[in-house]
């Protein structure tokens, strides 16, 4: 495991492009990292449809929303170009049942992973589950990260077009 420039412990993963299927449900760690910090459609790895409103999302829809939601919503999830967002909504089983296609700026605000915590009588670290913490949060050092974070804000939900 490594930490990069936040802080964050990274864990240590193979990487054979183009080897194995395709797993819909997760995306490898590697490839997340790089698709979330440079804009890049998480399915081709080609720059993300971006315009005036924003980069093209596909989130899973809320069962209980905020008031203003998806409005500072954290994602793990990649943007998508347009191509590969309409052959998404198709082919992945996770976004069948609802989904939303919106435009958003966005930052990268933290990470997602296992957290860990020390306590009595036990000195050794141990799992307490999975995570999203945000930058700033003291707990930060404590999570083996898996993936990035990104905050969606200037939100606009869009048709299935794009």
């Amino acid at each position: 495991m490594d930490r990069d420039g936040h802080g964050l412990l990274w864990s240590r993963v193979t990487s054979r492009p183009g080897a194995g299927e395709p797993l819909y449900r997760q995306m490898h760690p590697l490839r997340q990292r790089r698709a979330m910090r440079r804009l890049l459609c998480q399915v081709c790895a080609g720059p993300a449809d971006h315009n005036q409103h924003g980069t093209l999302w596909l989130i899973h829809e809320q069962p209980h929303p905020w008031p203003g939601w998806p409005e500072r919503a954290q994602t793990t999830h990649p943007p998508l170009c347009l191509r590969c967002a309409r052959i998404s909504v198709k082919a992945c089983p996770s976004l069948r049942p609802a989904h939303v296609v919106l435009r958003a700026h966005s930052f990268v605000s933290g990470a997602w992973g296992g957290l860990y915590r020390t306590g009595w009588p036990n000195p050794h670290p141990f799992l307490t589950g999975a995570h999203t913490l945000q930058f700033g949060d003291p707990r930060i050092r404590w999570l083996q990260a898996d993936q990035l974070t990104r905050e969606l804000v200037g939100c606009t939900i869009i048709g299935p077009e794009g």
